[in-house]
């Protein structure tokens, strides 16, 4: 082949690349500028079928990709350059892998001949994702692999994955193509049906549930006390289905926080406070059996107590299979949504009704975080409770890890209503929560709520740049104590190791980073003025920053007084 075709198969084989994805299902494509990447890029930018997200981060471009995924349903591409600019997608793809995210990275690489000579911006990025990314290393573009290859390689690769895929791109120089374009007809005839076609190259069935319980199964297993756990669900995962199956089984229903149903008023809510507690912990220690709808749960306490409970039948629904139980008891493992199970013909317990008295409870635990919270001193419990209380189901609550989880799983009201849920949980970190929450703001347009640490939202800073292109209401609410104090929670072994080494006090505030991304502002410290900015802001077509300044140990000194309340009644 000339050379001087070289650009123009480069740019022919991203154009096969990108429409086949559309097919398969992607909308949105998240790309960073690079010259390597050009064929993909052009691709991209004449691809009609695809919305275009760019940012100059590779990591922030990533963690919206993320959130773009999660709110959408749908597999994302994301574009970058060679070197490390794939590496900086490493946090991303842990993440969307441990909580089956398809992302579908497609990165610009340098030919063989420049891999590991001392060629600019070259690494060896085949399995540079190692185990959490399926792994497809494209060659050079060539006239001697037919396009039918390519699409089908593509086919398999991206079918009935859930998970992200990492797609390496050789390409050799030129990059940029001239006009007029070669012509590629008899290249491209054995793939002219596709071309007059708007489906798949190859069509791959959807896998369908796999083996349900069986009657006998359903019957056996509701006999006797048993607890229904609401763990980690997606808002796909219909978990709305499970209040009506506690109902039917006459058992209790406690959730986690991104259960989407931690604020739901006939679930019980707040478990984690209720092992504190003498009563409703000796109560909850009479249940036989359980089952767990989805996985990795916040509240160390219902762990600890899924752990120690010597249960007669432990069942688990996951819509993949993963392990997710790090107490590794003995189970029956059932793999489909969590709606399919609730759906069945289950039976009435025997035992229906047993632990009516944790209603009881919960609801004494709520009344008690308005009496110490709403009407106490202002603090960060404060505002996520005033949050909680004004989401409707028309709009997106994303919290971000260590503290502002916590503090909603631990002190969430009761609520008719309530926001979708997301978080950032596989991995836990606190990389690219902000981008992520751009991302799934981004997805819909739904009034999107991101509730941060202030360590936090420094580490995403620069992604307040993805923020200002959302144009449907986003409020980032910062929780600013001044450094992590999560730690405070923790027994460091002294105060001034906690201050020195984890803490990491910083006497930073937001209000010239929200100005210098030209986003709106505001800084309060009461609950009157948190309340009058935060519904002002979301009426507010765009993205705006409440900063909300509290103490040091505001929030930790508040958790310990309520424990020791709840341990005592």
């Amino acid at each position: 082949m000339h050379t001087e075709h070289i650009a123009e198969l480069n740019l022919l084989w991203g154009t096969l690349i990108l429409e086949e994805l559309t097919r398969l299902g992607v909308k949105h494509v998240c790309m960073a500028p690079g010259s390597r990447s050009t064929p993909l890029t052009l691709a991209a930018a004449k691809q009609t079928k695809l919305q275009q997200h760019l940012h100059f981060d590779e990591r922030g471009l990533g963690f919206m990709a993320l959130g773009l995924a999660k709110a959408s349903q749908a597999p994302v591409a994301i574009i970058t350059t060679s070197g490390t600019a794939v590496a900086n997608l490493y946090p991303v793809i842990v993440e969307a892998w441990l909580t089956h995210v398809p992302l579908i990275v497609l990165s610009g690489d340098r030919p063989p001949e420049l891999i590991d000579c001392g060629a600019n911006q070259a690494i060896i990025q085949p399995a540079i994702f190692a185990q959490y990314a399926k792994q497809v290393n494209l060659p050079t573009p060539d006239m001697n692999i037919p396009p039918q290859s390519l699409l089908s390689l593509l086919d398999d690769a991206v079918n009935n994955q859930s998970q992200p895929v990492h797609i390496n791109c050789m390409y050799r120089e030129p990059l940029y193509p001239s006009e007029p374009i070669a012509d590629f007809s008899r290249y491209l005839a054995p793939i002219e049906f596709w071309q007059q076609q708007a489906t798949p190259y190859s069509q791959y069935a959807t896998m369908n549930v796999g083996q349900l319980p069986t009657s006998d199964a359903l019957a056996r297993f509701v006999h006797g006390k048993g607890v229904i756990v609401a763990a980690t669900l997606a808002p796909e995962q219909q978990s709305e289905a499970l209040i009506q199956l506690a109902q039917k089984l006459g058992w209790p229903i406690v959730t986690d926080a991104q259960s989407q149903l931690r604020q739901h008023p006939g679930a019980i809510g707040n478990i984690d406070q209720l092992l504190h507690q003498p009563k409703a912990k000796a109560l909850l220690a009479q249940a036989e059996k359980v089952i767990v709808f989805g996985g990795r749960i916040l509240s160390k306490r219902l762990i600890s107590y899924l752990e120690q409970q010597e249960w007669k039948d432990y069942w688990q629904v996951l819509p993949h299979q993963q392990r997710l139980d790090p107490s590794n008891k003995p189970k029956q493992l059932w793999l489909a949504p969590a709606h399919i199970i609730a759906a069945l013909p289950w039976p009435r317990s025997s035992q229906a009704n047993w632990a009516l008295k944790l209603v009881q409870h919960n609801d004494e635990l709520e009344t008690l975080y308005q009496q110490q919270i709403d009407h106490a001193e202002f603090g960060e419990a404060q505002t996520i409770r005033a949050i909680a209380n004004r989401q409707t189901s028309q709009q997106q609550l994303f919290i971000g890890n260590s503290l502002p989880v916590r503090l909603y799983d631990m002190f969430a009201p009761i609520s008719s209503d309530s926001a979708k849920v997301y978080t950032n949980r596989g991995a836990s970190g606190i990389d690219g929560l902000l981008a992520t929450a751009c991302g799934v703001a981004a997805a819909e347009g739904k009034p999107t709520t991101l509730i941060i640490g202030d360590i936090s939202a420094l580490h995403d800073l620069n992604s307040l740049a993805i923020a200002r292109t959302v144009t449907s209401p986003l409020v980032i609410v910062i929780l600013n104590n001044d450094g992590g104090n999560i730690f405070n929670l923790l027994p460091v072994p002294n105060e001034q190791l906690r201050t020195d080494y984890y803490r990491l006090s910083h006497g930073l505030e937001f209000g010239f980073g929200a100005a210098m991304f030209g986003l709106a502002y505001n800084q309060v410290d009461s609950i009157e003025d948190f309340i009058e900015s935060y519904e002002y802001a979301m009426t507010y077509s765009g993205p705006s920053v409440i900063e909300v300044s509290v103490s040091q140990n505001q929030a930790s000194d508040q958790i310990a007084k309520i424990a020791n309340w709840v341990k005592q009644h």
